[in-house]
């Protein structure tokens, strides 16, 4: 049984959105997120943190690491994770293979926080009721992860155009008015997905 979670995340607003996210995808399992100043801090930081946790963490303590792809190259800045926890001699996801044990998960954010928003948009509407419900429909929103030109720069538009956030997009205030309103099985971002499956094999204790 999962005694406890930790999450390490690169900014404030998804530190926000995941304490209002994860009581209900992993209910009565305590967490930790551990946030750090960007993606850049991020990664300079984390082989040392990670080493730390080499020779005590807990058999029941799972950590996940979440990045934002942004301009990366997914499989480079995956490869990069996963480098990272195997000096550590940390069992990631990926290397436990399906069904196995494993002490920590990589997930990317594809690509950026922004994209899980546009994979429910409901819930921005809940939060922003004058945006347009068409949005989802629209070819340049069909798909919340390959979104042109960056999905928080596209949230902002969306949001300016609607008569919010005139003076530019206020990224943690937008996600603490968002998150409540997440319903995290109707979410059509593969990397949303990707995340909360990684969380489902948390409790599993290997692959669904």
């Amino acid at each position: 049984m999962l005694e406890k979670l930790i999450v390490f995340v690169e900014e404030f607003s998804m530190e926000a959105t995941l304490e209002i996210l994860l009581p209900k995808l992993l209910p009565d399992v305590p967490f930790e997120i551990r946030r750090f100043q960007c993606k850049d801090d991020l990664l300079k930081r984390l082989p040392e943190r990670l080493r730390g946790y080499q020779n005590w963490l807990p058999e029941n303590w799972v950590i996940v690491i979440l990045v934002d792809r942004d301009d990366d190259d997914c499989i480079e800045l995956k490869q990069r994770l996963e480098s990272m926890a195997a000096q550590a001699g940390l069992i990631t996801k990926t290397v436990a293979g399906v069904g196995h044990r494993f002490q920590l998960a990589n997930r990317l954010a594809i690509e950026e926080l922004e994209a899980w928003f546009f994979g429910d948009w409901r819930v921005v509407r809940d939060a922003y009721p004058k945006v347009p419900a068409t949005i989802p429909r629209q070819v340049r929103f069909r798909k919340p992860d390959a979104i042109a030109g960056g999905t928080w720069e596209a949230l902002e538009q969306v949001l300016k155009r609607a008569g919010y956030f005139r003076t530019g997009l206020r990224k943690l205030e937008c996600a603490r008015a968002v998150a409540p309103h997440m319903a995290p099985e109707r979410n059509i971002s593969d990397s949303f997905q990707a995340f909360r499956g990684a969380l489902m094999a948390v409790l599993a204790g290997g692959e669904p």
